[in-house]
């Protein structure tokens, strides 16, 4: 079971639980020994976000509490909440063996995580030191790049004039972000640019600052970009940075972890937020007569995935990276590359295939990825220099097996790797993508052999369901009003894999019908049963045979769908069997006629259609099997049932 995040009731997207159960089931009255084992997930960032605005309502603020008093509440909270969702699951039908619950700050995992670090560590694919990583200001942590959401945005392009030093002219440079340039520490141009090329050594005079800062030429500057001349600021951009240790410039911090200006710049911009600085830079800038032009640019910003909040580059120390890309010291594959060519070898197959590709060209752009947050809860990183802890994905991304390693001497020898991965594709490369590389790296072998991936919710007009709209649709609340298999049931019919998936309150109602149909012929067959032996097969007319052999083929196509992940196609060819073909054309047909051999019949096709049913409807199914249909099915479970073979 994807272990949930433990911060919030079941919503909707939880509830696509119900794909795991169907295999589950499935698999389970196939005769497989199965294994479906729940846990949940402290969600480190996730959590701590979803506990900030429960401060902010109660008016306190996490920074203003002691971190070991702040991870004692979070972790009260997190208990609670992960009780709360397991009894939700349960309702939903979730058959997980619930004795080997797993929570991923369990004692056991916790010494898993820290044996992949120290692995990694040893392995030479782990450093630390003073970075520039992606800041959200408002949460006040750094995030790892696909936690990043890029956004086009309409900003302007200013073109501002830098005095040279020995007051012989200046040099126009172009940029987005006129706050940042109170820390510029040089101008850089392309050294193949012939117009700057006799600039290159000189110095200019940084307005408002006074500081004398150099002219340098690097090939990382775009020649087309702006005028071709770029303003350095190595503490506040990710290329900067890079230029400014290439050319060992000067780091100045003047946009501090709160997104504030620092003491660092003229008094007049101290405190300041960073859009504040930017307005009064280009207004004293322009009044100095120094802003040349501004003209409107479109591009791409990123922005914090949680609140939104434009990201501040920001360089901190005792960062921890993992080198995603780069072979172990003892020689064999980067992390990235085993990832690769598992996937191309077929070992984990993605459902729907074509998320490969996507799979593919996420990775081969491939970034180290910061596994360092600068957060109160979480797996604290074992580093003693720091109170950093570590990246949720880093933890969750050894789930697979460090919940399996961690459990009952032979769970890891039987159950790994796992048969399939069931989780949204929005996912793909927080979670999916790290558990084949780390599950690779730590067990020498792919975490699952399969990734069923599902789309997002959406409402009957394929909008995102929000609370402002007012079209999300509460689990709990359509399970009380129509039960849980009509919920199931709709989730699944007409929602192929890796599509979103669309729902409506009126799709639950009509499978709450589809429920009391299936009820109603129970009730009609089993009353005009008795006397019926199943065991005893009677002679068939010409008609009720292919009756029979129209009942064996839809337990082939069925089993032939469910071994494929073609969910959605079998439920709904089932549905339309029962409905359809069954009660609305043989059930009419025979009322008439209730003889020994069309009992049998009936009761054949109807304890056929229970089973066949099961794994997407369990309640109604369970119900119907073993307290209307005993004295013809014996008494075992429906679960535990043989599945039907044509």
């Amino acid at each position: 079971l994807p272990p949930p995040n433990a911060n919030a009731d079941l919503h909707l997207g939880h509830a696509m639980y119900v794909y795991e159960d169907v295999m589950i089931r499935y698999h389970k009255m196939q005769g497989y020994e199965t294994l479906w084992l729940p846990g949940a997930d402290h969600a480190g960032f996730e959590t701590q976000v979803v506990y900030d605005k429960k401060l902010e309502k109660e008016g306190r603020n996490r920074f203003e509490i002691e971190p070991q008093q702040l991870y004692q509440e979070i972790l009260e909270f997190t208990l609670s909440n992960k009780k709360t969702m397991e009894n939700q699951l349960k309702k939903l039908g979730a058959s997980c063996d619930w004795s080997r619950e797993k929570f991923t700050l369990d004692p056991k995992i916790v010494k898993i995580v820290y044996q992949t670090f120290e692995k990694l560590k040893k392995d030479g694919l782990l450093y630390k030191g003073e970075r520039i990583v992606n800041w959200c200001v408002k949460h006040r942590t750094s995030l790892s790049d696909v936690e990043v959401k890029y956004e086009d945005r309409e900003d302007k392009l200013w073109h501002f004039k830098y005095p040279l030093a020995d007051d012989s002219g200046s040099i126009t440079v172009a940029t987005t972000r006129p706050e940042t340039m109170l820390g510029d520490t040089g101008v850089a141009v392309n050294p193949k640019d012939k117009r700057y090329q006799n600039l290159v050594g000189k110095k200019v005079k940084l307005p408002l600052v006074g500081r004398e800062i150099p002219i340098i030429a690097d090939s990382a500057v775009e020649i087309e970009f702006g005028t071709g001349a770029v303003k350095v600021t190595p503490s506040h951009d990710p290329t900067d940075f890079e230029i400014g240790r290439r050319h060992q410039l000067e780091f100045i911090e003047v946009i501090g972890k709160n997104g504030r200006m620092t003491p660092a710049v003229p008094v007049a911009f101290q405190g300041l937020k960073a859009e504040e600085a930017r307005i009064k830079v280009v207004e004293d800038l322009a009044n100095l007569g120094l802003l040349e032009k501004e003209e409107p640019y479109k591009h791409a910003v990123g922005a914090c995935y949680k609140c939104g909040r434009t990201i501040e580059p920001m360089v901190l120390q005792n960062q921890w990276f993992v080198k995603m890309t780069e072979s172990p010291k003892g020689g064999g594959p980067s992390l990235r590359d085993m990832a690769v060519d598992c996937v191309k070898k077929k070992q984990v197959k993605f459902v729907p295939q074509r998320f490969e590709k996507i799979f593919f060209h996420w990775m081969n752009h491939l970034r180290d990825w910061n596994i360092s947050r600068q957060i109160t809860w979480g797996i604290k990183i074992p580093d003693e220099s720091t109170t950093d802890v570590f990246d949720t994905w880093f933890s969750s991304g050894q789930w697979p097996f460090a919940t399996l390693k961690s459990g009952r001497s032979k769970d890891f020898k039987e159950f790994y790797p796992t048969q399939v991965m069931e989780t949204g594709w929005d996912i793909l490369f927080f979670w999916v993508a790290r558990m084949v590389m780390l599950g690779l790296y730590a067990t020498g072998k792919p975490p699952f052999k399969h990734v069923y991936l599902h789309g997002l919710v959406r409402d009957k007009d394929r909008q995102k369901m929000s609370k402002s709209k007012g079209n999300v649709i509460d689990p709990l609340g359509v399970i009380d009003l129509y039960g849980a298999d009509a919920l199931r049931m709709a989730l699944i019919v007409g929602n192929t894999p890796g599509s979103d998936i669309v729902i409506s309150e009126e799709k639950i109602r009509g499978y709450r019908n589809f429920a009391n149909k299936i009820w109603n012929v129970g009730r009609f067959i089993v009353l005009n049963a008795n006397g019926v032996n199943l065991k005893k097969k009677p002679k068939l007319s010409g008609k009720d045979a292919k009756y029979l052999s129209d009942l064996n083929k839809l337990i082939s196509e069925t089993t032939k769908d469910l071994d494929n992940f073609k969910f959605y196609q079998s439920a709904e060819r089932l549905y339309h069997y029962v409905w359809h073909a069954f009660a609305d054309r043989i059930i009419e047909e025979k009322k008439t006629d209730l003889n020994a051999g069309t009992k049998w019949l009936l009761l054949e096709i109807y304890a056929t259609c229970l089973q066949l049913l099961h794994p997407f409807m369990p309640f109604l199914t369970e119900e119907i099997y073993t307290n209307l249909l005993p004295a013809w099915r014996g008494k075992k479970p429906l679960i535990v049932e043989s599945w039907p073979k044509p």
